[in-house]
C-alpha cells in the first residue's frame, strides 16, 4: 500500500525511476528544454529544482551533492557555470511546463518542460513590460535626463565635423555648389 507516500512512482522501480530522472536531468541542463510526459516533467522538475538551487554556491560540497545524483560531469559543470549564473538572482520556479497536447500512439499528455530564463521569446517580452512601467511612473525624470547626454553628443560630434573640414580644402566649395544646385531645382 502506498499511505502516505506522495510522489509518483512513475511505474518503475526505485532504481529506474532514479536513473531516469538523472538521465532527464542531465538532458534538461544541456539542452534547456525536453519533450516528455506530463507526470514525468512534474516529477523532474521536483527533481532538479534543488539541484538547481544548490548550484547557485559554487562549493566543492555542492558539487559533490549534485553529482551524486545527476552522475554527469558534463550535466554538473554545465549546470555551475552557465545555468547557475543566469538564475542567480531568482528565488526559485527555474522550470516551466507547457502541455503540447496528446501522444498518438498512447493518447499520454504530453509536454515540453524548460529553463525558464533561457527561453528568450518569455524573458524579453517581460523586460519590455517592466520598463514601461516605470517610465510612466516617472515620466518628468527620464525627460530631463535624456537632455544633458543629447548636447554632450553633439558636443563630441562638432570636433569630428571641422577636422574634416580641415583635412580637405574643397569641402566648403563642394557645399556651396550642393547649396546652388538645391536652389536651382
Amino acid at each position: 500500500m502506498r499511505h502516505g507516500k506522495k510522489f509518483n512512482h512513475l511505474g518503475r522501480k526505485t532504481a529506474h525511476r532514479k536513473a531516469m530522472l538523472a538521465n532527464m536531468a542531465c538532458s534538461l541542463i544541456e539542452h534547456k528544454r525536453i519533450n516528455t510526459t506530463v507526470a514525468k516533467a512534474k516529477e523532474l522538475r521536483k527533481f532538479v529544482e534543488p539541484l538547481i538551487t544548490r548550484s547557485k554556491e559554487d562549493s566543492t560540497h555542492n558539487r559533490r551533492t549534485v553529482f551524486s545524483y545527476l552522475r554527469n560531469k558534463n550535466a554538473v559543470t554545465e549546470l555551475f557555470r552557465e545555468v547557475s549564473v543566469k538564475v542567480g538572482d531568482r528565488p526559485g520556479g527555474y522550470t516551466r511546463i507547457i502541455k503540447t497536447g496528446n501522444r498518438l500512439g498512447d493518447n499520454a499528455e504530453m509536454c515540453m518542460i524548460e529553463l525558464v530564463d533561457f527561453n528568450e521569446i518569455y524573458t524579453n517580452e517581460k523586460a519590455a513590460k517592466k520598463s514601461k512601467s516605470t517610465r510612466r511612473s516617472r515620466k518628468a525624470a527620464p525627460k530631463a535626463e535624456a537632455a544633458p547626454v543629447v548636447e554632450e553628443t553633439k558636443a563630441e560630434e562638432a570636433p569630428v565635423s571641422e577636422e574634416k573640414t580641415t583635412n580637405a580644402e574643397d569641402a566648403p566649395a563642394n557645399d556651396a555648389k550642393a547649396n546652388d544646385e538645391g536652389k536651382s531645382e
